[in-house]
């Protein structure tokens, strides 16, 4: 199933199109939920949309999609609670015990091959590693958007850094206009 896929499918079910599609694995995994107004969204809540995504992120398996969907809830929110500094990075590592990275000397120099026996457990272990490339590339830039209604997370790859709303024209605009309203109107 490709992108175009992925959009018909979250057509046919009426869903608005996915915000935020060119974020690394890790935070595309975080953003499978979202909101639009007040109506959540969630793909991990559906088998053909759980494979959808799986396949558009070259991530199928071949597993069961129940079992897989299970790990990477399990992903999800453990990469969730990373992020808004509720547990303890060192949590990811039960997680990633799943799986490991071998290290090889091929013709071509070296390689790093991912190891993790258990099929189920290789795309939400894919996203977890690919979390930590983040961590060691440009540290504390996953990103929860500081718009509280938001459920959106972000790569901040600005120059300085700083960025705070997954967008700017949507989320940032709007909570600046509701803080101004409240203290023009108070």
């Amino acid at each position: 199933m490709s992108d175009d896929e992925l959009a018909a499918a979250l057509r046919a079910r009426g869903w608005p199109p996915r915000p935020l599609t060119d974020q690394p694995l890790a935070v595309d995994l975080l953003d499978t939920r979202w909101l639009t107004g007040t109506t959540p969204y969630d793909l991990l809540d559906h088998d053909d949309l759980t494979s959808a995504w799986l396949v558009d992120r070259s991530l199928d398996t071949g597993a069961p999609v129940d079992v897989v969907r299970r790990h990477l809830l399990d992903a999800r929110s453990a990469l969730a609670a990373v992020v808004a500094g509720d547990l303890e990075p060192s949590t990811l590592d039960t997680l990633l015990d799943h799986g490991r990275l071998r290290l090889r000397l091929t013709v071509d120099g070296p390689a790093e091959e991912e190891d993790v026996p258990d099929p189920a457990w290789r795309a939400a272990w894919a996203c977890l590693r690919d979390y930590l490339a983040l961590e060691s590339t440009t540290p504390d830039r996953v990103r929860k958007c500081a718009n509280p209604d938001c459920t959106l997370h972000f790569h901040d790859t600005s120059r300085t850094g700083k960025r705070q709303w997954c967008s700017m024209s949507v989320c940032g605009n709007r909570f600046k206009a509701r803080r101004h309203h409240s203290r023009t109107h108070a």
